[in-house]
């Protein structure tokens, strides 16, 4: 993870839907390979046959419509995005920087593979903090996120059984840095100081001409 962090929202409950019961379904898919699963709600059918996600009743007006991802799916990425970029002294949360919107319209565009090994990873996620601790990942306490979340936030230490888990966290991982690091919070985060009119230039300040070890050159 880029950094530890207690997650200050709170756990949400599982949304439930499809025919088969989150948990009915969680057993029956054990032994199938993470990136091939995709949750049984009448969204992910949906999806599959490239009809729009099915959205959550009476959302608010002005509220974001997902449009890849289904609500239980949604709340899973909002919750990791905060862990992989909590609000510190600089900036905001990966989620006030509205990175999950971001990634969910992403994966909307892309679609296809792109979006089934999403869906993939966030089932074995549940799969896995089902095993361990009878909970989705979102139901989870702070200290079993954290738990779940070492075995697979740092590729040269995870076990190989855990691999496609690894995977699935480092695109996500991608996914979050560049949504924040994309929105205009992240850009003032960095602080990045291009796109800007200059009244006039006055060549390279001194300090950066000498870190390129060019004193000896004339500043134009």
């Amino acid at each position: 993870m880029a950094e530890e962090k207690s997650i200050s929202s709170e756990q949400a409950g599982a949304s439930q839907g499809g025919a088969l019961g989150r948990r009915d379904w969680l057993k029956v898919m054990t032994a199938v390979p993470a990136a091939a699963l995709v949750p049984l709600t009448a969204g992910s059918a949906k999806a599959a046959s490239g009809m729009p996600v099915a959205q959550a009743a009476a959302a608010p007006a002005g509220a974001y419509q997902l449009k890849a991802l289904d609500p239980h799916e949604y709340k899973t990425v909002t919750v990791l995005s905060d862990i992989i970029i909590p609000a510190d002294e600089r900036s905001g949360s990966a989620t006030q920087a509205k990175t999950p919107e971001f990634i969910d319209d992403w994966l909307d565009l892309r679609g296809g593979d792109t979006l089934g090994s999403i869906r993939g990873g966030l089932t074995w996620l549940d799969m896995e903090c089902n095993r361990a601790f009878s909970h989705d990942f979102v139901d989870c306490t702070e200290a079993q996120q954290k738990q779940m979340l070492d075995r697979i936030a740092y590729p040269k230490t995870a076990a190989p059984e855990d691999a496609a888990g690894v995977a699935f966290f480092n695109h996500l991982r991608g996914l979050v840095v560049s949504g924040f690091f994309s929105s205009e919070m992240g850009v003032k985060d960095l602080p990045y100081t291009g796109n800007q009119m200059l009244a006039e230039w006055n060549g390279c300040g001194d300090k950066v001409v000498s870190r390129l070890g060019l004193d000896g050159e004339k500043k134009t």
